[in-house]
């Protein structure tokens, strides 16, 4: 996949600051900590928009990994604040693309940017087309509420 010129409309900032124990033996970053990230910014985007992870789960839609990658450009060290951009950058017919770009704590230089891409699978682990309440919850905007959480 070819990192999008232009960051997706639909889109949610996640704060994250570096704890002692995600950086390796140079108090860097850990490069396997990006995954993490990335998933708590998944999480995210979902609870501004009104619906936790385990409610997609409860209403019978799984998302597990099946890609990721990350690219890393600066290094982020113990105690920093990053900013992680996430945003859906793509829809297959059964499966979603998120894309990610870690910036620093005043945003203006990218650390690391990288995609996850989820197919969408029931609970037997058979992939289901994306619902279309799924993909409306994730093409909406924030709700007032979440932003405040």
């Amino acid at each position: 996949m070819d990192f999008p010129k232009v960051f997706p409309a639909f889109d949610c900032w996640y704060g994250h600051r570096v704890s002692y124990g995600e950086t390796d033996a140079m108090g860097v970053l850990y490069y396997g900590e990006y995954l993490h990230i990335f998933e708590r910014a998944r999480g995210q985007f979902l609870r501004e928009r009104g619906m936790s992870y385990n409610v997609v789960e409860e209403r019978g839609i799984i998302l597990p990994v099946r890609e990721a990658w990350c690219r890393y450009r600066v290094p982020a060290r113990y105690d920093d604040l990053l900013w992680v951009h996430s945003g859906v950058a793509q829809w297959g017919r059964a499966s979603i693309t998120i894309v990610y770009e870690c910036r620093t704590e005043d945003k203006s230089t990218l650390t690391a940017q990288g995609y996850t891409v989820h197919p969408t699978v029931n609970r037997e682990g058979k992939p289901v087309p994306v619902p279309d309440w799924f993909k409306e919850l994730c093409e909406s905007r924030p709700t007032p509420s979440s932003l405040q959480a």
